[in-house]
């Protein structure tokens, strides 16, 4: 069986730096997650205080199991904290709610790059369904119909991961901001902690649109390549 080795590259390369930030945003964790705030806060309760300040009645703070599985569900209206961070006192439980709590703000805001994640999310799971029955089943078949149906759902991907990226960056910039404003967690140490929790965690989404990217390039290569030869 034949493995292009440019692709063989890329999925080594891309795989590497998932895990790589995959790890950085696990060893932040669990260094600054050993630093309290002073304040005394959960991260349910500072969650629910910043919501409460931005007039957001109608979102419900949740714990979860499985560490780092915190989210923002849009359709639910519910904010989702592990136990971690649900009942956690240290900064980086703080600066966890806090990001989510920015993207229950970003959602009252109608702040775009969220509304467009939002709008995109159906077109993307299909996409991310079929990339597998077309690699393995339409690839052998008809090569010429699955290298544009590739690059096609791995630009979806792709773009999904793009449009991420300002939402991720603008949640971590409020949860800063706001974190900064209520005071529950304090200048110094205790704000530089949270931010490098932060920071490592956005590196991730960072990492995601760079594979996605890599990969879509890689079919679009080929495609024209493709027509080229003929």
């Amino acid at each position: 069986m034949y493995i292009d080795p440019l692709y063989l590259v890329i999925m080594l390369g891309t795989t590497a730096l998932a895990m790589l930030a995959s790890w950085r945003v696990k060893g932040a964790y669990a260094r600054y997650s050993q630093v309290p705030a002073r304040s005394g806060l959960t991260g349910a309760q500072i969650a629910q205080r910043i919501l409460d300040l931005n007039n957001i009645h109608d979102v419900e703070v949740v714990p979860t199991h499985g560490l780092l599985s915190d989210h923002y569900d849009p359709t639910d209206k519910k904010l989702v904290l592990c136990e971690e961070n649900y009942y956690g006192t240290n900064v980086a439980a703080l600066g966890v709610a806090a990001h989510e709590a920015g993207h229950a703000i970003q959602h009252k805001q109608l702040y775009a790059p969220l509304q467009w994640r939002m709008a995109a999310v159906g077109i993307t799971t299909l996409a991310g369904q079929a990339i597998p029955f077309i690699g393995f089943g339409l690839f052998y078949i008809a090569p010429k119909l699955a290298l544009p149906a590739l690059a096609l759902c791995f630009g979806i991907v792709m773009l999904f991961q793009l449009i991420t990226l300002p939402v991720e960056f603008d949640a971590t910039a409020r949860a800063k901001r706001i974190l900064a404003h209520t005071g529950a967690v304090a200048p110094g140490e205790e704000t530089e902690s949270m931010g490098k929790v932060l920071d490592a965690a956005a590196l991730t989404y960072v990492a995601a649109f760079i594979s996605s990217l890599a990969t879509f390039l890689y079919y679009v290569m080929h495609m024209l390549g493709g027509r080229r030869e003929e």
